[in-house]
Formats: structure tokens, sequence, C-alpha cells
């Protein structure tokens, strides 16, 4: 079997890379440093590349590289940024940032892969987004805007390419306690260890699950978020929020 994971030097995408490994598939990490990766971290069937995922080219050169004259089974796109300082005001350079990596480094990564997968006729693309993308929270416009469109992506392409014989998962964690996440200067309720939320991943992965949301707390949360009238939902969370033309964080937490 061969994997390939963006975003896989660190976190989440490391922790799923070193399942895969430890069941005996080949598996290909990539990242924008590649020094994070841990020194005890080596294993014969291991590749790593040095990618940023909004570099179309870079991807696309890294996945052909680790899949040779092979097949590709299953590529996640797992690379993500967020802004951990929850500013009243928004900073249009940092949301063109984000959009790149957690949006268009999606794209680019299910191209890389799609050429590959349809020609075989077969495969499972999955992105890691967020509960986040189910709503639009105070301060992480950015960051909800583009968990919510690679939902809504995976989702069209679940239906979509079916017939193809590609599967699509969507996967929407609650807080997982990894880098990206230990930048927040918010309370994380259910924040879940790395190791725990990797194996729910794969697990999820292995059966081949459209959408994958968790902790089952977060689920109903957000569930019930989503659902709610919205201008009673931008009521409740625009209470605490008195002044937007301050830089100040606020106490509403992004997930």
């Amino acid at each position: 079997m061969k994997v390939f994971i963006t975003g896989g030097t660190t976190g989440i995408g490391l922790e799923i890379a070193r399942l895969y490994l430890k069941e005996g598939a080949e598996v290909g990490i990539c990242g924008r440093d590649l020094t994070k990766i841990p020194e005890d971290f080596r294993y014969e069937r291991l590749k790593t590349y040095q990618v940023d995922v909004s570099n179309r080219q870079q991807i696309i050169d890294a996945v052909d590289e680790f899949v040779g004259n092979g097949e590709l089974d299953l590529i996640i796109a797992n690379a993500g940024v967020s802004d951990g300082d929850k500013l009243r005001l928004p900073n249009f350079e940092k949301t063109r940032k984000i959009m790149d990596i957690n949006l268009y480094g999606v794209i680019n990564t299910f191209e890389a892969a799609f050429k590959h997968m349809i020609k075989q006729k077969r495969g499972h693309i999955a992105a890691v987004s967020s509960v986040a993308g189910f709503v639009g929270l105070p301060a992480a416009g950015a960051y909800c805007a583009s968990k919510s469109a690679v939902l809504t992506l995976c989702e069209s392409y679940a239906i979509g390419l079916k017939k193809c014989g590609i599967d699509v998962t969507a996967i929407a964690p609650g807080f997982i306690d990894t880098p990206l996440t230990q930048k927040n200067k918010h309370t994380m309720p259910w924040l879940m260890p790395v190791e725990k939320a990797a194996l729910k991943i794969k697990n999820a992965l292995d059966r081949k699950t459209v959408l994958f949301i968790f902790p089952w707390q977060m689920k109903i949360l957000i569930t019930f978020l989503n659902k709610m009238p919205r201008c009673l939902y931008r009521f409740l969370m625009g209470l605490k929020i008195t002044d937007y033309t301050k830089k100040k964080p606020i106490e509403n937490s992004s997930l």
C-alpha cells in the first residue's frame, strides 16, 4: 500500500504516517521544514519531501516521484495553518496565506493524486478540515472559510468520483493537541491527544467514511450551532464582541 500525506512532519500527519508505516505501508510525507521530523522517526519505507503545498508544481513533482511506476492508494491533504492570535480586525495578508495553504493546498494535492488514480481506476483521497468549517467563528473568518470550502469540495467529489472508483473522505476534528493548536491563546474544550486522534482518523479512512466529525461532544455542539437560526447564532457569538476596532484578542474560540 502506498500512502502520501501532506503536512506530515508534525502533529496529526506525522502520527497517521506512523500508523501506516507500522502496518507495512510505503509512506511519503511532505512539509515546508523537514527538520521538524523527529530524529527517531526513521523507517525504510518512508520518503520525505520538502514541499509548500500552495506551490502546485512542487506537490505534483513530489507525488510523481513517490508513485514512480507504481500506484497510489491513498493521499491525505493534511497541511494547514491558522491564526492563533484571533485579533478583532481582519488581517488580509494572513487571510490570503491561510486560503493558499488550507484550500488551494488541498486542491493542488488532490490534483497531484488524481491523474494517478484516474489512470489506475481506483484510489482514496482525503482532506483534514475542521468542525470550524460548519460555522463562521468570530475573528477566524479565513480559517472557517477555508475549512468550509474543503468540506464542500470533498462532498462534491465524493459524489462525482464514486463511479471512477475513487473514494473521498473529509475529516472534521475538534481541538487536537498539536503544534498548530498549541499556538492558540483561548480555551480548547475536549482537547484530544494527537495519538488518539490519529487512530480515530485512520479507522475512518479504513472504513472509507465520507465525513468523519469528532470527538462526539464536539460533533453534537457543532451540529447544534450549524442548525441554529443564523440570526440567533450571530447574536450569541457576538455577545462578548463590543468593539471591533481594537486589536485585542477576543474570548470566543475557533476550532
